[in-house]
């Protein structure tokens, strides 16, 4: 299987890359912000479950097909664009995510409790929607592959990744999460939160329209 020496310098790399402020840490951040320490770990742990779905995707060479068809890459870039404008829209639309559990006196109920929410499969589908992610376990996993059972080496490498991100995630969801519970007691407040919090998505979105990464 793989050396250990291998699986350390793995573990490393892929520690600086999680740790590394990027979109994922982002979106989990302003989830756990907008609707509270629950909603921001389901989102980590769909984010991390997407690491999954992206891990599998370089086994079987889906990710090659992105970096082959420009067509293919801009149309599910486009697409994982728009779903985040359409989640951050939702949220500055939705005034009662935020500010209803503020008046119920219940700082920690989150829209985990609403219909409208779904936290776990919307953050695997902003997470798979992302090409960029393919692209990187594609020429990230194989660095730290030896030659027998290739598959199985990149299915346990991905296995890791998605367990570190869930860590990581779920640490920046349950912090950011409290800081909320101080912020919610004042309605004023919490629909600043909430406004503040549907503008970032829309901004990822955008970000990711206009400059694909």
């Amino acid at each position: 299987m793989i050396d250990p020496t291998v699986l350390a310098l793995y573990l490393v790399a892929a520690g600086a890359m999680i740790l590394s402020p990027g979109p994922d840490t982002i979106y989990v951040l302003t989830r756990s912000f907008g609707e509270g320490s629950r909603v921001g770990f389901a989102s980590a742990a769909g984010t991390s479950a997407g690491v999954v779905v992206h891990t599998l995707g370089a086994v079987v060479g889906l990710a090659a097909l992105f970096r082959a068809s420009s067509t293919a890459f801009l149309a599910v870039t486009y697409l994982g664009a728009a779903y985040l404008v359409f989640l951050g829209v939702r949220t500055i639309r939705d005034d009662g995510l935020v500010v209803a559990s503020a008046e119920r006196g219940d700082p920690g109920a989150t829209a985990a409790d609403s219909s409208s929410s779904h936290p776990f499969p919307e953050a695997i589908t902003v997470n798979v929607l992302n090409p960029q992610v393919a692209l990187f376990f594609l020429a990230f996993l194989p660095q730290f592959v030896g030659d027998r059972l290739v598959e199985l080496q990149l299915l346990l490498l991905g296995g890791l990744y998605a367990v570190l991100t869930m860590l990581y995630l779920g640490s920046v969801a349950l912090a950011a999460g409290r800081l909320r519970r101080l912020l919610v007691s004042r309605p004023r407040v919490a629909d600043g939160v909430r406004w503040a919090s549907g503008l970032v998505l829309v901004a990822l979105g955008l970000r990711l329209f206009l400059f694909g990464s």
